[in-house]
């Protein structure tokens, strides 16, 4: 392997980092060898101690853009930082040949911006890496995750995003320390052409992009005939009503399990639960440890975003649901009969 100038984008909201940056940290080391040097990139105001965690899960450098004008994300200053860091480090002799982004929200629009700035391509959601005649081979599904599909990009630097959990995180080492190197930010906040007016906090518990396990729920939530909806509902009240009973035994699992909560997307169209929760093709890529799906057919759009858990576990009354063929192991059941007893097992087995 050919050494390597690997830049890692450390994705913080207000200071709390997604743990999908110290994956992406540790593919850099990966990706660096004995001779090549990881440096770590962090944005945003009165987030010093955020450099000495990136040392300890590995950086050999770290550059910290420490300033108000990056206090709230906004794309294009937090771009326009990313792209000077790159081309400072171009001048100076020192090119980056690989820039590593997680595949969040942030991560993917600012490695957008940067790739058109800076001229080149990006290779997107990458499941795996490898280095081949001096260029990064990257892996990513298509197809809705039916297919992996190896592809590269021949410009230089090579932006890359990197699907949460597909790639372990490294144990940081407090041993490890040093200087961030300050990078000069000369923006006010004043003249950047958008503001934030403030933030609204959404959904709760356990984040889905991070959870080892995740229990999700579909269209199968409302399905239960020994329910009584209040009667001066209407049909669609009705049906909401019964699912939101689905839903709380499908929370109660995810509670013992310290797991987080999904759905489809055809849960979240019935109005059954917020988007927010919605995994598949629109929604929520996941990688979890463990993916239980509670009356979910198993519709593309819905595989498409859990097909790479490495364990799936499906419960559906529908023996012929196509979820099944993708499920290590499945509960053909109604999930108002299997759930219950499922949980209070759990709970007893795990104190």
């Amino acid at each position: 392997m050919m050494t390597k100038n690997i830049l890692v984008f450390i994705d913080n909201f207000k200071g709390e980092v997604q743990l999908s940056s110290w994956e992406a940290l540790g593919v850099g080391r990966s990706l660096a060898g004995g001779g090549g040097k990881v440096s770590a990139l962090i944005l945003g105001h009165e987030v010093e101690d955020l450099a000495e965690a990136a040392f300890q899960y590995g950086a050999d450098e770290v550059f910290l853009a420490d300033a108000p004008a990056l206090g709230d994300y906004r794309p294009e200053p937090w771009a326009d930082v990313t792209v000077q860091v790159a081309r400072d480090a171009a001048a100076a002799g020192n090119a980056v040949d690989v820039m590593l982004f997680p595949t969040t929200t942030r991560g993917r629009e600012i490695a957008g911006m940067a790739a058109v700035d800076l001229e080149t391509g990006v290779l997107v959601d990458v499941v795996d890496l490898r280095v081949e005649d001096g260029s990064v081979v990257a892996t990513r599904p298509i197809y809705a995750g039916k297919l992996l599909s190896e592809v590269k990009c021949e410009a230089s630097p090579q932006i890359i995003t990197l699907r949460g959990r597909a790639f372990a995180a490294p144990e940081a080492d407090p041993s490890l320390g040093g200087e961030p190197t300050l990078v000069s930010v000369e923006l006010s906040p004043g003249e950047i052409a958008t503001s934030v007016a403030g933030y609204e906090a959404k959904g709760g518990g356990v984040s889905l992009k991070d959870a080892a396990v995740i229990v999700s729920g579909g269209r199968g939530t409302s399905n239960n005939p020994l329910l009584s909806p209040p009667g001066d509902l209407d049909d669609d009240e009705q049906e909401i009503w019964k699912a939101q009973q689905g839903f709380e035994l499908v929370e109660e699992l995810a509670d013992v399990l310290g797991a987080a909560v999904g759905a489809s997307r055809a849960a979240v169209d019935a109005n059954y639960i917020p988007y927010e929760y919605q995994v598949g093709q629109t929604g929520k890529v996941v990688s979890p440890d463990l993916y239980i799906a509670c009356g979910i057919s198993g519709a593309i759009q819905h595989l498409a975003g859990m097909r790479t858990s490495k364990v799936i576990v499906a419960i559906n009354k529908d023996a012929d649901a196509p979820i099944f063929k993708l499920a290590r192991f499945g509960v053909v059941g109604d999930l108002f009969e299997v759930l219950p007893p499922l949980t209070e097992g759990l709970r007893e087995a795990l104190g």
